[in-house]
């Protein structure tokens, strides 16, 4: 029986908490630990999720020696100096999405890392996810034969308070879109074919209310393949049951309908119409993301998610920025 990933969170905040519902899934696979500048906050989440120890800072975690990976769920200002850290202490490092707000800090994290001969994962659990596996499956067994047009919709009323760090764009890196959003884009890209062209158009920010972020972009790509695409991305639309949303991939052949979270897709084409259900029991991918890097930890194969793949995204994301003028 391998011994159980030592892992540390650094950071005791909303989605620390949604990572250790998910990762009480593993069992004993993994003892979880929990960092917090405020000790009494850590001990408090050390507490509710069974963790084994808890840290009132979080170099204090990074340095002890019993820690064998840290978990960075802080706000991406912060992602690259602890990552460094952590590595330079010799330890293996799963960094919440967005990894870094600029490719200069990719690059720097690259070099550490491999310094460090350690494993870097980037958080993307979509990539993970049952959905995202079925529709690679089903694009790659010809089901809609050659893609022409796909679209993907993301809309939903999800406003953050006054005081929500996301409202700092040098805290969380950019706006929505950039925090969020860089989730749907990678869905996007991570199908099978490659987005070789993309172009982004951004409505008015509002000028009212405590969610201060532009919370809304519309992209355009085009694939390696020839396809063309578009994303709609939202987070001050109202929408059916909070964010609902279907999305279509277009072939030559047929269309796969499914909806933008997982519940369920259907394939139409020259066969019977099939309707598949991706899988609830990890809908989100965050245990088979972890234990993605329990196995890159234990092998040294590289992650799905490694700092090459994020850098895809990030590449993409630059480009969405760049166009979108003043």
């Amino acid at each position: 029986m391998p011994e159980p990933l030592r892992l540390a969170f650094l950071g005791c905040g909303f989605i620390t908490g949604v990572h250790s519902r998910h990762l009480r899934r593993l069992g004993t696979e993994v003892v979880r630990s929990y960092a917090s500048r405020d000790r009494s906050r850590a001990e408090a989440y050390c507490r509710r999720y069974g963790g084994a120890s808890a840290f009132g800072g979080y170099l204090d975690a990074i340095a002890d020696p019993a820690i064998d990976a840290v978990v960075i769920a802080v706000p991406p200002r912060f992602h690259r100096d602890l990552a460094e850290r952590a590595l330079e202490a010799g330890k293996h490092v799963l960094v919440e999405k967005p990894g870094f707000p600029s490719m200069e800090d990719y690059r720097a994290v690259v070099e550490a890392r491999d310094r460090a001969m350690r494993v870097v994962l980037v958080g993307e659990n979509d990539h993970y996810k049952p959905l995202a596996a079925c529709l690679r499956g089903m694009l790659a067994a010809g089901a809609i034969g050659d893609m022409v047009m796909a679209y993907f919709t993301t809309i939903a009323k999800r406003l953050k308070t006054a005081d929500d760090w996301r409202n700092d764009e040098a805290m969380a890196g950019g706006d929505a879109f950039f925090e969020e959003g860089i989730h749907w884009l990678h869905l996007a890209n991570s199908l099978g074919p490659k987005i070789v062209a993309i172009h982004g158009y951004r409505p008015a920010a509002p000028r009212t209310g405590p969610d201060s972020r532009a919370k809304s972009m519309m992209v355009s790509f085009r694939y390696d393949n020839g396809a063309v695409g578009s994303l709609f991305y939202s987070r001050e639309v109202p929408s059916l049951w909070r964010g609902l949303r279907l999305s279509k991939l277009f072939g030559r052949d047929g269309v796969i309908t499914f909806e933008s979270n997982g519940l369920i897709a259907a394939s139409r084409g020259k066969g019977l119409p099939r309707i598949v259900l991706p899988g609830f029991k990890d809908i989100r991918g965050y245990r088979a993301m972890y234990r993605d890097f329990i196995h890159a930890i234990r092998t040294g194969a590289a992650p799905a998610m490694s700092l090459e793949r994020a850098i895809e995204d990030q590449r993409l994301m630059d480009q969405v920025y760049a166009t979108i003028g003043p």
